[in-house]
């Protein structure tokens, strides 16, 4: 029906949206632990506008019901406000059934974006955005060549809220390696306190294609934590979190332990939870279980 360019990544909860292809790529594409965008065919640029309305007429064309629009690839929030608030215009019109659009989001893609405009697009249905923070710790952000701080994002986080949109925040486990495991969790648990976001989920950083970037941006050998040293990881995270009424996952296929639960409610609980499985009382996902 829609001939995307590939590869295509979405959100797990977002498995029965529509994937609408508004940008290839990822207007940043520098993050030394991402290899999702690095394929040739992948080099970031804004679909055409007639483009995007043809998909959303093949879509209209099929009868085929559609409750939830995912606008792909990895930050549509990058294209102006104008272009973003004419596909929503667009999914209103021809798709008038669709209840929730949403995107992944930078938090420099909302630096030119207006809380005003933000609210307007909020009213035609984009309500919730998945912010990649993947650390509140500015040494590891900048090591990752992430292009963010620890201030950005809150910024970014505030704003979103301030608009009357949901957000889903990502923080990666591991990502500081051995080295920076325990100012990696304190810190994201900082910035996760300051935003209170309406969702929360960690996956463990996964590098497929091996570690060499990282190891240039850590400036030495990167190593990555091993299962017991997540697992700490983990336990520092939530003992530091205070969330009110957070929603947290940490399902993704990357995890070796299940947890879910909503902060802060839910802490102790979870806690006990990472604890069993430090003291090996809990069965973990074996290595061929995991994936990206």
């Amino acid at each position: 029906m829609i001939n995307y360019i590939e590869p295509v990544f979405r959100p797990p909860s977002e498995w029965k949206s529509l994937i609408l292809q508004v940008t290839n790529g990822c207007s940043w594409n520098r993050c030394s632990f991402c290899d999702m965008y690095t394929a040739p065919q992948k080099q970031f640029r804004a679909q055409k506008l007639d483009n995007v309305a043809a998909d959303i007429l093949k879509v209209k064309q099929s009868g085929v019901p559609i409750y939830r629009v995912f606008l792909a690839d990895g930050d549509a929030m990058s294209l102006p406000f104008k272009r973003l608030e004419a596909i929503c215009l667009l999914i209103r019109e021809h798709l008038p059934q669709v209840t929730r659009i949403s995107s992944y989001c930078l938090p420099r893609n909302l630096t030119n974006k207006t809380p005003e405009q933000l609210s307007r697009l909020r009213e035609l249905g984009l309500s919730l955005l998945y912010v990649g923070c993947e650390s509140g710790d500015d040494e590891v952000l900048s090591c990752i060549d992430k292009g963010e701080t620890y201030a950005s994002s809150l910024a970014a986080l505030e704003k979103i809220r301030a608009a009357g949109m949901k957000s889903s925040v990502m923080i990666l486990n591991g990502l500081g390696g051995e080295r920076f495991s325990e100012q990696h969790a304190v810190n994201s648990a900082k910035l996760m306190n300051a935003a209170q976001p309406d969702y929360l989920s960690t996956l463990v950083v996964t590098l497929p294609l091996g570690t060499e970037r990282m190891d240039t941006a850590f400036g030495g050998k990167f190593i990555l934590p091993n299962q017991g040293g997540l697992l700490n990881e983990m336990q520092m995270l939530l003992s530091h979190l205070e969330l009110n009424k957070t929603i947290f996952r940490s399902d993704h296929a990357s995890n070796y332990l299940v947890l879910k639960g909503v902060l802060g409610k839910d802490k102790p609980s979870l806690l006990a939870q990472v604890e069993q499985a430090i003291a090996g009382l809990v069965p973990l996902r074996q290595e061929w279980q995991r994936g990206l």
